[in-house]
C-alpha cells in the first residue's frame, strides 16, 4: 500500500514542513495509519513529531523512557496480535507513533488492520455480540499502577507521593473504573469500554478496536467479559483473529521510517522477530 508512505523528496522542508503535517491528517483521515520515509529523524526529531501531533503525552508504565515523550518498544521475539495500544487503560491514547532507528534485517513486520474493515466483515450475530459494553480485569502490582497514576494525575510527581485521595480523584474523573485494593499494594483493576467505536479524529463510521486480540506482555492477562455477563472465549477472540488477518497490512520497516496511527481506529501488532539487531521507539497521547 504504496499510498501510505509520505516521503522526503515530497516534502523538502523535511519534518518541519508545513504541508506534511495536512498530509498525515489526510493518510489518517483516509487509512487510519500512515509512514513518513526518507526523513532520517532522529530522537530529538521524533520526539518533535509526538509533541506536533498530541495535545498530550502519555506513557505505557511498563516500559523505559528515552526521552521526556518517547519509550523503547521491547516485547520479546515472538509474534504479537493486533491490539490498540494501552487499549485496557482508562485513558487510551488517541495517536500512537513508532520510530524505527534500526529496522531489523528479516522478519518485525508491523501488522496494521482498520477497525472499520473488521466491523465491516463481521455478520449479525457478531455485531450484536460486540455491540455490548465490555469490561476488562486484571491485577496490577503496586509499581505499574503508581507509575500509570503518576503520568494521568496533575498534581503527582513521583510515585511515593500516591495516596488513596489521588486514586479516588482519578476514579471519577474516567467512568467505568472500579478497584479492589489488596495487602500487598497491588489491586484488582475492572474498566469497562465499547470495543466498537468511532475514531476520535472524527467520522461517523464504527470500528472493532480494542486490546482483545492483543498481547499482555509486561502485564498479567486480562478477563473479558461483555455486558450480558458472558465471559470472551479464547474460540471466538480465534475467530476474531482469523476474520482481522484478512484485512491486515504490513509495514516493512526501513531504517528511519515513523508511523502514525489512529490508536482508536487502527489495531497493530507485531511478525515474529527474525533479526534482532532492530530497536523501535514509541510515542503516544491524546490529540
Amino acid at each position: 500500500m504504496s499510498y501510505n508512505i509520505l516521503r522526503h523528496r515530497d516534502h523538502p522542508g523535511g519534518l518541519s514542513d508545513p504541508g506534511l503535517l495536512a498530509s498525515i491528517r489526510d493518510d489518517l483521515d483516509r487509512d487510519g495509519w500512515t509512514v513518513l520515509r526518507g526523513f532520517d529523524p532522529d530522537m530529538q526529531a521524533f520526539s518533535g513529531v509526538v509533541t506536533t501531533l498530541c495535545r498530550r503525552v502519555t506513557f505505557d508504565p511498563a516500559r523505559s523512557h528515552t526521552t521526556a515523550t518517547t519509550q523503547m518498544v521491547d516485547a520479546g521475539l515472538g509474534p504479537i496480535g493486533l491490539h490498540i495500544e494501552n487499549g485496557n487503560t482508562p485513558r487510551c491514547p488517541d495517536i500512537v507513533t513508532f520510530f524505527a532507528s534500526t529496522a531489523a534485517f528479516e522478519g518485525s513486520q508491523t501488522t496494521i488492520c482498520d477497525g472499520r474493515a473488521v466491523w465491516d466483515r463481521f455478520d449479525a450475530r457478531l455485531k450484536a455480540r460486540w455491540s455490548q459494553p465490555m469490561t476488562v480485569e486484571r491485577i496490577l502490582p503496586e509499581d505499574l499502577w503508581k507509575r500509570y497514576l503518576v503520568n494521568e494525575h496533575p498534581a503527582l510527581s513521583d510515585p511515593a507521593e500516591v495516596t488513596m485521595e489521588h486514586v479516588l480523584q482519578f476514579k471519577a474523573t474516567v467512568p467505568g473504573q472500579d478497584f479492589a485494593l489488596h495487602e500487598d499494594g497491588s489491586l484488582t483493576y475492572r474498566l469497562t469500554v465499547d470495543p466498537v467505536r468511532g475514531s476520535a479524529l472524527g467520522g461517523d463510521a464504527l470500528g472493532f478496536a480494542n486490546a482483545v486480540l492483543g498481547p499482555s506482555h509486561n502485564y498479567q492477562p486480562p478477563r473479558y467479559a461483555l455486558d450480558d455477563g458472558s465471559a470472551v472465549t479464547p474460540d471466538e477472540i480465534e475467530e476474531i483473529r482469523d476474520l482481522a488477518e484478512k484485512v491486515t497490512h504490513e509495514i516493512n520497516w526501513q531504517d528511519g521510517d515513523i508511523a502514525v496511527l489512529d490508536n482508536t481506529r487502527v489495531m497493530h501488532g507485531r511478525r515474529a522477530i527474525a533479526d534482532a539487531n532492530r530497536t523501535l521507539f514509541i510515542g503516544m497521547g491524546m490529540i
